[in-house]
């Protein structure tokens, strides 16, 4: 009887130790994403307070812990996509052009080059561009950046003429003695751009926002494509001496989720040695995420 009664007291004080155990030190803690909730007995002392960069809510029975992440100082927006019309400035002295060896004439009834020769369909005529890559650079509390990338830029001018490149054997133009339904002049640079950036409200996409500076191109591909009826459809390939660098002025101008673009090229499209005197230009909305 006397071994009962001292078990029975040893379950006793054993039940009780482990009872006060376990409301005094018993918590659960589960995280979820950018959450800490812990769960916890409440008290008089629960209340609302925000400690340094993390919010803390006490409640009756859970405490959450939201950490903030600080912003980036380098961010990036992948394969951004660019569609707008191209156009080209003329300040060639046609009669100058004419003396030299770059305009052929090969038919007589086709007419020598002249101004008319390059009349572009500017409806048809366009610029696409992918950039592969941009980033924005954090430079004074993210509303002046400085934003870079690197891309593709596509020209594509549309004649309404019988203008025709060839390569062979050396690059020359001509007016051609057949009319094409198709007459397109293909240019295609590698580029890499630079703007200094100001964005009004760093915060929100909403606003406004501005960007302008320089890009440097390296000319990758070059072609005149022309479809017709007695020909059908034919590709002829060159550089048709045009220079292999091109730098432009760009710009860029965001307003909430809508961003339009232009650029202006600094130097003329063809070499000094074929006194053609044309600035490939381009306006059109970019879509990007910033």
């Amino acid at each position: 009887m006397k071994r009962l009664l001292c078990a029975g007291a040893v379950m006793l004080i054993a039940g009780s130790s482990l009872a006060q155990t376990d409301s005094t030190k018993t918590t659960d803690t589960v995280k979820v994403g950018n959450f800490i909730i812990i769960k916890k007995k409440g008290g008089a002392e629960d209340r609302e307070r925000v400690v340094h960069s993390n919010r803390i809510v006490v409640t009756d029975d859970y405490r959450r812990e939201r950490r903030y992440r600080r912003r980036s100082a380098v961010s990036t927006n992948w394969f951004i996509f660019d569609l707008g019309f191209a156009n080209l400035r003329d300040n060639t002295n046609y009669t100058s052009a004419a003396s030299g060896g770059y305009f052929k004439t090969l038919n007589a009834a086709a007419g020598p080059v002249n101004e008319g020769s390059y009349k572009l369909n500017t409806g048809k005529s366009s610029n696409v561009n992918i950039w592969f890559f941009m980033q924005k650079l954090n430079l004074v509390s993210h509303v002046v950046n400085l934003k870079y990338g690197l891309g593709l830029e596509m020209y594509n001018f549309r004649y309404d003429t019988r203008l025709s490149y060839r390569n062979d054997p050396q690059p020359y133009v001509f007016n051609d003695s057949i009319g094409f339904t198709k007459n397109k002049l293909y240019v295609e640079y590698l580029t890499v751009p630079f703007m200094l950036n100001i964005n009004t409200t760093p915060d929100s996409r909403r606003g406004l926002s501005f960007s302008g500076g320089i890009s440097a191109g390296y000319l990758t591909n070059s072609r005149n494509k022309q479809i017709s009826g007695e020909r059908g459809k034919q590709k002829y390939r060159g550089d048709f001496n045009f220079e292999p660098w091109r730098f432009a002025a760009i710009a860029e101008l965001g307003l909430g989720p809508i961003r339009l673009y232009g650029t202006y090229s600094l130097n003329r499209l063809q070499k000094d040695i074929t006194r053609v005197e044309q600035y490939p230009y381009a306006v059109g909305i970019r879509f990007s995420n910033w």
